[in-house]
């Protein structure tokens, strides 16, 4: 709801119907800061929100501008994915992994998402959508401590997020390749031959005495769900580990995003709506909450249709102004394409050129008007 401007008595009562309770600066005429927004009370066996808070230890703050920092984080992006793609082919070849590498990679990236987190997830967005495995494994690093850094986690805790994230599924190097590629439904016996791939992490990674203990109790329990209906063991609430629990959340929202071999994608903002629906069942519902805080209710990479009728793509979430992006302008009112596109920051720009308010109306399917941003080599 950040961003939402309370004008008159309609406002109040649509408020009302949604929300049990409010903050409202009007001092400032913005949203507050995330950090004093409050949800709804814990359900029975859920963790408060007080969790949140002693996990909070810095306030990262917005050091570089998106243009500046995506040029770091293109260079990152691509050494990250070359050490995935070796890490991968080790495995495959019954070789050891080189972790060193790895956590080169991995902290540059992290030096990068605090600076600017946006860089990344942009990059994330539009890199080209094949090789799922590797992708996945990228995507999940990149939320994994994208959100880490919103809940205010030290730099040691986000490494260990990113790590988890990059290695949840190396087991899945283990598995017949056929499996990971076939595009029919899964049988029961595939399907569990599928779940199997954290059973062979934790084989493969055992052997390294180097890796954190965190990081191998993440990639033992991001399958967990909070309702018990997780695997591999069954478990729940708070029995599963808040990293586990993070990046149950995260591995599900970047593998909906994802082109995978059985199934469509769905956009990031169709995405952000399934884990909401699934609040306080498989995921938990204050930790949801956070993560949509974190990546906005129209995460980047989303196609949204503006109230002036303009067609856009969100390439900048503000921390602040959620629902005001940056985003990139692609088609006008009448849905014919830009002879240039255009970016418009919405947390400067409160009104289209007739002078009415500018607003997102709302989210489009992934191809709407046949647009791929992808395609559209817009980085």
């Amino acid at each position: 709801m950040h961003g939402v401007k309370v004008k008159t008595e309609r406002d109040i009562a649509m408020l009302r119907r949604v929300c049990s309770h409010v903050w409202v600066d009007t001092s400032r005429g913005e949203s507050p800061d995330p950090r004093y927004l409050a949800f709804e009370a814990p359900k029975p066996g859920a963790a408060s929100n007080g969790e949140f808070e002693r996990l909070r230890k810095v306030t990262w703050t917005i050091e570089s501008d998106l243009k500046e920092e995506l040029k770091q984080a293109a260079e990152v992006n691509t050494e990250l994915e070359a050490s995935i793609t070796e890490v991968m082919t080790d495995l495959q070849e019954g070789k050891q992994i080189d972790l060193d590498r790895l956590k080169d990679g991995v902290d540059a990236m992290i030096e990068s998402i605090l600076r600017n987190p946006s860089a990344f997830v942009w990059l994330r967005e539009m890199k080209a959508r094949d090789r799922y495995t590797y992708q996945h494994a990228l995507g999940c690093a990149i939320w994994a401590a994208s959100f880490g850094r919103h809940l205010g986690l030290e730099r040691e805790e986000l490494r260990v997020l990113a790590m988890g994230g990059m290695l949840c599924d190396v087991g899945k190097a283990k598995l017949p390749p056929e499996l990971l590629v076939k595009q029919d439904p899964l049988t029961a016996a595939e399907v569990q031959l599928l779940r199997d791939h954290v059973r062979l992490g934790l084989e493969v990674l055992g052997v390294n005495a180097a890796l954190s203990p965190a990081i191998i109790e993440i990639v033992a329990t991001h399958h967990e769900r909070y309702d018990g209906s997780g695997y591999p063991r069954g478990l729940k609430a708070d029995q599963i580990p808040i990293f586990g629990r993070i990046l149950g959340i995260v591995d599900s929202y970047d593998a909906m995003t994802s082109v995978r071999p059985y199934a469509q994608n769905r956009s990031p903002h169709d995405a952000i709506n399934e884990l909401y629906q699934q609040r306080g069942r498989l995921f938990q519902a204050e930790l949801v909450e956070q993560f949509i805080q974190a990546c906005g209710i129209y995460p980047t990479g989303t196609l949204v249709e503006l109230s002036n009728g303009q067609v856009a793509v969100i390439t900048e979430v503000h921390s602040l102004k959620r629902l005001r992006p940056r985003v990139m302008l692609l088609l006008g009112p009448d849905k014919s394409p830009l002879e240039r596109f255009r970016e418009l920051d919405m947390g400067e720009t409160e009104f289209d050129e007739t002078g009415a308010p500018l607003t997102i109306r709302r989210g489009l399917p992934n191809g709407s008007y046949g647009l791929d941003p992808v395609e559209l080599f817009l980085v």
